[in-house]
């Protein structure tokens, strides 16, 4: 799923140089350049032969966390498929920039994955809540035991058992595994998530349900199709079929019941995601009819919330792999951080007011996030303008004034409030009348709100 905004350093800073900018800008086009991601994999995979390794990937299990338990479901079939050697570590969640809102993120996360399992043929049994810390304790003993066995051959079963038992918080199910299966004392059971996080760490990542190999990252369920797809390309996949784990396609027919559902986008001008994701989003809208509002917020780090140059890092090369899959331009960026932001934000009533509000966050987002142009210049901002059929000499007159923040603020309280969500893009689908409200997040969600939309556009009301 979606992540926060990148940063180039310890700390973003939210007004930078035009210096730092364009070193930034140069860090984009060398982290996402293709020739130096092909001669990394290949050096990835020389030195695994000349080693005469196997496959070897690493996946990073955090016991309570909802995600690593779809993950978990996969690792049978994925070991079964590939000509791989998978090697589970248990993890203790990461604290600190990383992860920002660890009780938000938890409480997303158990109503995210009950949306998106049966899209990827995975079990979810209903929400029981969260499980007391004397399960969590247990289960980290069951599964630091299973791990330390040579090849954890019992590991991939026991952690989606555990999962499922932590998942709907019964006690009685934990107690019987617990029962039925070794379980290393809390020192020890301690000690080994500690090691998976310290691992985790030094290989450059921050989350649970994560898989690395070949010094690449990709996060829980969601990202499986990419490192598939790698498999394939070495010959790891002897059968040579379809993958396990493709992302469901985005359905975009037109639909009966149109007129009673608006899809609501809440996208951010520095979010790579965004960036990705909304051009899609218009698309979406466009093709089945519904109303669409488009709500901006800040940007996070605007918001006060830090990130890391790791997460950057992460975000940068992850959203790169994604627009590849949505055939959306991505890279070389010019980071908006800070004052082109504000001066975006400043032009877009009047943009909007001109029916032309959506065209220009699109533009911008494309400028910024694959043209590499400073979108904090007049010339950049008036070309924009240009672009979408605007006069300059009309928006110039809106340029930097104030009276957008009271809306953009509105809607990050709606974003937090109302949905329970902080990053973008988030969506809302409001309507028909007898639905409720479906809110998810991020750009991979986008075939879930366009699955909805079809099975509420074809219901009889």
């Amino acid at each position: 799923m979606a992540e926060h905004e990148p940063v180039e350093g310890a700390m973003a800073r939210v007004d930078q140089s035009t210096l730092e900018r364009t070193v930034t800008s140069f860090f984009s086009r060398v982290l996402l350049n293709q020739g130096r991601i092909a001669i990394s994999r290949n050096v990835t995979e020389w030195r695994r032969r000349l080693g005469g390794r196997a496959h070897e990937v690493h996946y990073f299990h955090e016991v309570d966390d909802p995600y690593s338990y779809l993950a978990a479901q996969t690792l049978g079939p994925l070991a079964k498929r590939y000509d791989i050697e998978l090697v589970p570590h248990l993890a203790d969640p990461a604290v600190g920039p990383d992860i920002p809102e660890p009780e938000l993120l938890a409480r997303l996360a158990r109503r995210d994955v009950a949306t998106v399992a049966p899209f990827y043929g995975l079990d979810c049994p209903k929400d029981g809540g969260p499980a007391d810390a004397a399960s969590v304790q247990q289960a980290k003993g069951l599964l630091a035991a299973a791990v330390r066995e040579p090849g954890a051959p019992r590991f991939a079963a026991l952690a989606t058992a555990v999962g499922a038992a932590l998942l709907t918080a019964d006690k009685n199910a934990m107690e019987a595994l617990a029962r039925s299966h070794p379980v290393a004392d809390p020192s020890d059971a301690d000690a080994e998530a500690e090691a998976g996080r310290a691992l985790r760490d030094s290989l450059g990542h921050y989350s649970g349900a994560t898989f690395h190999y070949g010094a690449e990252w990709y996060w829980g369920v969601d990202r499986l199709h990419h490192l598939e797809r790698r498999l394939q390309a070495l010959g790891a996949d002897p059968a040579r079929g379809e993958i396990l784990y493709p992302r469901p396609p985005i359905q975009s027919g037109p639909v009966a019941r149109a007129a009673e559902m608006t899809l609501e986008v809440f996208p951010s001008l520095r979010s790579p995601y965004t960036a990705i994701g909304f051009e899609p989003t218009l698309r979406l809208a466009a093709a089945t009819g519904i109303g669409l509002e488009t709500r901006p917020v800040l940007p996070m780090v605007m918001r006060g919330v830090p990130a890391t140059l790791r997460k950057g890092v992460y975000i940068m090369t992850d959203t790169h792999r994604e627009a590849e899959a949505l055939g959306m331009p991505f890279g070389p960026m010019f980071d908006p951080i800070g004052d082109p932001v504000r001066r975006g934000y400043s032009l877009w009533p009047f943009a909007r007011s001109k029916g032309r509000g959506d065209a220009f966050l699109a533009g911008f987002l494309r400028m910024a996030f694959s043209e590499a142009r400073n979108m904090g210049t007049d010339a950049s901002l008036q070309r924009l303008v240009d672009e979408v059929g605007l006069d300059w000499s009309e928006a110039r007159a809106h340029l930097d004034q104030p009276g957008w923040q009271d809306e953009i603020e509105t809607n990050r309280l709606a974003m937090i409030d109302e949905m329970g969500q902080w990053g973008v893009p988030s969506f809302r689908l409001r309507g028909p009348a007898d639905e409720p409200d479906l809110a998810v997040w991020g750009q991979d969600r986008l075939f879930v709100v366009a699955a909805e939309i079809q099975r509420r556009g074809q219901a009889s009301p």
